[in-house]
């Protein structure tokens, strides 16, 4: 199963750029190369790679229900889970 997690565009530097995924988890390096994408815009990620840009609404809603679903769980454990998710390490 492949899980890809939403986060807005803060900053494009070739073909990367910085991913702000809320609550402060911000991830920099993040490939951006394989869709067309403008700071701002929201993207899900995927083991380092954006591979679609979604609507704001849509990426707040998953965020939030990610929320929910983490309700309760350590913040430790919250951000391994999270960059396991996303294909990263702590």
């Amino acid at each position: 199963m492949c899980v890809a997690f939403p986060g807005r565009v803060l900053e494009i530097y070739g073909d990367f750029g910085k991913v702000d995924f809320g609550n402060g988890t911000i991830k920099d390096n993040v490939l951006l190369s394989l869709v067309n994408v403008n700071v701002g815009d929201y993207v899900l990620v995927h083991a380092g790679y954006a591979i679609q840009v979604i609507d704001e609404v849509e990426a707040r809603r998953t965020i939030e229900m990610w929320e929910e679903m983490n309700n309760g769980i350590s913040n430790e454990k919250r951000k391994q889970d999270f960059y396991e998710a996303i294909g990263g390490k702590l």
